[in-house]
């Protein structure tokens, strides 16, 4: 009874701690309250807080809750409709988990058009909630090494070297022409800069998303099925305007790129507000300058996303003081934007002296976040009677691949999750290992 007379001030708060125990985080501020309040109903506020963000099937969600499966499901499919949670069929099942704050309920309120809120309102309290005062939320969302987004190179900028290599998931093309299925929404982040009113130029129907991602979108009306040639005619249209493109980072299952410009994106604002050269992980390339054909008009530091070039006198022996750009070394994304910007041919792309480290997997990549950010009991706390074997042992080969300082993180608070939740599930013997190999219960 208790649960049904708390306060709905109670009920966002929970959920607001429920969202920032995910590990890009949630931290407390007046704006997001008021968010949260817009988007989600005090009914659906109290649900939410307790859908795991890992995949749950209906049946397994109901058992939990002590709910009938039926009416659960309706209210959970109204939830995703909205973008609160995500909604993904897999051999006739249907499972949810909670949106994070991004990617997730931010990005689905603006990759579509309509009056179903506010979001004009929600602009404002999200760009006060993500950039205004010492950007808490920045930090939480891009503390660590491991990022939710990657820079992809522009292929058009590489070198001409038969022997330069690049693999299908760094190329942006491979990853569209492979795709089972392509879909295109909004660009979150131009849509949210719209209703600020200081929107760019850029193309705004440019977030393409692959696969289940862009079935599940397609199925809540957040975005809409093109074919693959539709999707490389927006690749072409957004990198002749001068976009980055910016991937899921992962190997395998690649959801979405992101057509990225500087003065709009969320992730290129960090970097330059917040100082988080990280907050996008870098190719596996870097831009070089070639100093002796460099005229010094600043195209490509105007083109710069990032902006990681600036123009710097360099004195010769004659008294002149011509301009130069220069380059950033720590900050370069890699992503090949000023090599198509200059046209003295002064800038090319260099292989980088040691390989970026790109998680295998979606799950790999929350894991390796959750470890760099002292969140991994947490994970594994979330649902632990649905913790596989598979997924335990998934999750130590990632801690066990993490160099000593990251695994240290993360060894002391798991002592109480494998003490208290681990081995009695280990218990099981062949009931519990029989779950092996199965989607989420």
């Amino acid at each position: 009874m208790g649960h049904h007379l708390l306060s709905p001030g109670t009920s966002y708060r929970r959920l607001q701690q429920r969202l920032d125990r995910n590990v890009t985080g949630a931290p407390e501020s007046p704006q997001f309250r008021e968010i949260l309040k817009l988007l989600f109903t005090r009914e659906e506020a109290e649900l939410a807080q307790r859908v795991p963000t890992q995949l749950t099937s209906v049946a397994r969600l109901a058992e939990r809750l002590g709910l009938d499966p039926a009416p659960l499901e309706d209210r959970l499919t109204r939830m995703a409709a909205k973008g609160l949670v995500f909604d993904v069929e897999h051999e006739g099942r249907r499972y949810f988990s909670l949106s994070p704050v991004v990617i997730g309920f931010f990005e689905l309120t603006f990759m579509r058009a309509g009056d179903d809120v506010p979001r004009a309102e929600l602009a404002r309290l999200f760009e006060e909630y993500f950039f205004a005062g010492d950007g808490r939320f920045a930090k939480a969302v891009f503390e660590g090494e491991t990022q939710l987004g990657r820079s992809l190179v522009r292929e058009s900028s590489l070198p001409k070297e038969p022997a330069v290599e690049i693999l299908d998931w760094e190329r942006a093309s491979r990853i569209v022409e492979e795709a089972r299925t392509v879909a295109v929404s909004l660009c979150a982040c131009r849509h949210h800069a719209q209703h600020l009113g200081r929107v760019c130029d850029r193309p705004l129907r440019a977030c393409m998303s692959f696969d289940s991602s862009a079935e599940t979108l397609q199925r809540t009306g957040h975005a809409e099925k093109i074919s693959n040639a539709e999707g490389l005619r927006i690749l072409a249209e957004c990198q002749g305007a001068g976009l980055a493109q910016t991937a899921d980072n992962v190997r395998k299952g690649v959801g979405y790129i992101c057509n990225c410009c500087g003065c709009c994106c969320g992730m290129m604002t960090a970097i330059r507000r917040f100082g988080i050269p990280g907050a996008i992980v870098s190719s596996n390339w870097i831009a070089e300058v070639n100093e002796a054909q460099c005229s010094g008009c600043g195209l490509c530091v105007k083109a710069c996303p990032a902006e990681v070039l600036e123009l710097e006198e360099r004195p010769l022996a004659d008294g002149r003081k011509p301009k130069k750009a220069v380059r950033d070394e720590s900050a370069c994304l890699g992503c090949g934007v000023c090599v198509s910007a200059c046209k003295r041919g002064a800038l090319e792309m260099k292989v980088r002296p040691a390989r970026v480290f790109t998680p295998e997997t979606t799950f790999d990549r929350i894991v390796t976040m959750a470890i760099e950010r002292g969140k991994l009991a947490d994970l594994m706390m979330e649902d632990p009677e649905n913790l596989t074997f598979q997924a335990l042992g998934r999750i130590l080969a990632v801690l066990e691949a993490a160099p000593p300082w990251k695994a240290a993180i993360a060894i002391k608070p798991l002592k109480s999750v494998f003490l208290g939740t681990v081995l009695p599930l280990a218990r099981w013997g062949a009931g519990g290992m029989a779950r092996v190999g199965q989607a989420p219960a």
